[in-house]
């Protein structure tokens, strides 16, 4: 539920506001104050609370949000110096606050200096639409190309799946990020170009792919493991997983539950056991399916073509058939996050945990791990355990993680310690590891003996569940 403060006064505010009662949006909350009568509609929807203060009092505004956090602060008020006092009051309050002002006297300076605060010009904002709606003025992508959708512009929300993400750890098949819109410049990306809030984004494909891609673009963080894909592939290698098949399908089956809208692929590798695939085969439903492969040979492929037919997302596996011949590669070449089952199962897990690494690898992750926390409904910590007391490296990523915590208006713990990294993550309980998802991650070897990297451990130790989630293919 995100809470969504408004100072309202005038004429527009009242429409605004009248709008809200009438397209309800299920995940918001609004919080309205205003000091005049004329400016509250006379019928409004039940998700909208009314306080009839001054938001230029700083003692009111400061009471009200301390009371609710807000994930954004609309002005819309008629007097400009009340809007800059109300303005002034928020910032003071909390800096770090979002803020969407509108601007309704052509003055250039307000809110201009501010990084977090959002302007838009309502002189501006009708002349460009009367301008569309001129003869012989074409519309930009519909006179481009073959005018069937094939060029599309997608602004990128504040909460979307797609902030904060790298272009280089975004899976483009049949559809690609031609361009990047921001601050009214052009960026032409590269794997390493981070997409942020509010940047409109030129993709070009196949209109069909478009239609999907624009749809998940705006869509709120809540989608995990969108976007790398929808579903959630279940593998089950019977040389390796046969003791534990039954336990591992009930971890996925739980997963699916706290997901919505998704479903379940089950493949099983080298059956060799009826009974239990009977009993799995049992759980089949309209969103779960159990396929079988009784051919040995060019089981690659066939991963392959289960991931790109269900639009899978999140692989399932136990770590020896994840380490097991090319599934690693595979799943890695394909961008998909990974679960690897633990000894402790999923549902006893209380708390998902990220161990500092390289800058770019946390902020290509960061998204995801917001999300499936939310999801799941678990404490979300940032862990910085550095045997060099090394921390003044990590302050960018901290930032990122404190700024995406404000934004998505989900908390997050941060902790900072001279540790070895391996032995506080040996000593925690009812942990999900959330790490980047790396090609050269290493099995068991002399190394891991003196070696204090998170990364020489994930395939080493079967204790806590983990998750791996591709980052950004940035250039180094």
């Amino acid at each position: 539920m995100k809470n969504v403060l408004i100072l309202a006064d005038g004429s527009i505010a009242k429409h605004f506001i009248a709008w809200l009662s009438k397209k309800r949006v299920a995940q918001n909350r609004y919080f309205v104050t205003s000091y005049t009568e004329n400016t509250i509609p006379e019928k409004m929807g039940g998700h909208i609370t009314h306080y009839k203060i001054d938001p230029t009092s700083f003692s009111k505004m400061r009471y009200i949000m301390n009371e609710v956090r807000y994930s954004s602060i609309f002005i819309v008020m008629e007097n400009i110096e009340d809007a800059i006092y109300s303005l002034k009051n928020i910032l003071i309050v909390d800096n770090m606050a979002r803020v969407l002002l509108v601007n309704q006297w052509d003055d250039e300076q307000i809110g201009r200096d501010e990084p977090n605060v959002t302007v838009l010009n309502k002189d501006e904002l009708m002349a460009g639409y009367l301008y569309n709606h001129l003869p012989n003025v074409p519309v930009i992508a519909q006179n481009v190309g073959l005018g069937q959708g094939e060029i599309m512009e997608a602004h990128v929300p504040f909460g979307s799946t797609y902030a904060f993400r790298h272009v280089g750890s975004i899976l483009q098949r049949k559809w690609k990020i031609s361009a990047i819109y921001r601050d009214k410049k052009q960026i032409i990306p590269t794997n390493a170009t981070m997409i942020k809030p509010d940047d409109t984004l030129l993709i070009i494909g196949k209109p069909i792919v478009l239609d999907g891609i624009y749809k998940t673009i705006n869509k709120r963080i809540g989608l995990f493991p969108e976007p790398f894909g929808k579903n959630l592939y279940l593998i089950l290698d019977f040389r390796y997983d046969k003791e534990k098949a039954l336990d591992y399908l009930y971890e996925s089956l739980y997963l699916l539950d706290k997901l919505e809208n998704k479903s379940l692929l089950i493949r099983i590798l080298y059956p060799n056991d009826f009974s239990i695939i009977d009993e799995i085969k049992s759980y089949e439903t309209d969103n779960i399916t159990v396929l079988i492969c009784y051919d040995e040979d060019n089981l690659k492929r066939l991963v392959e073509f289960d991931i790109q037919e269900y639009d899978i997302g999140l692989a399932l596996n136990s770590i020896t058939t994840f380490k097991s011949k090319d599934m690693k590669n595979t799943l890695y070449n394909l961008r998909k996050i990974v679960y690897i089952f633990g000894s402790t199962s999923l549902y006893d897990v209380k708390e998902c945990i990220i161990l500092m690494s390289k800058q770019s690898k946390m902020e290509s992750i960061s998204a995801t791990a917001f999300d499936i926390s939310e999801s799941l409904n678990l404490k979300l910590t940032l862990a910085n355990f550095d045997p060099e007391g090394d921390f003044d490296s990590h302050k960018a990523v901290i930032e990122h993680y404190e700024t995406l915590s404000h934004i998505l208006n989900i908390d997050i713990e941060m902790k900072q310690e001279v540790a070895n990294p391996i032995r506080k993550l040996m000593a925690m309980d009812n942990i999900l590891q959330i790490a980047p998802f790396e090609n050269e991650l290493i099995t068991n070897t002399i190394f891991n003996i003196i070696s204090t990297k998170v990364q020489d451990f994930l395939l080493t130790r079967n204790r806590h569940a983990k998750l791996l989630v591709p980052f950004a293919q940035v250039d180094q």
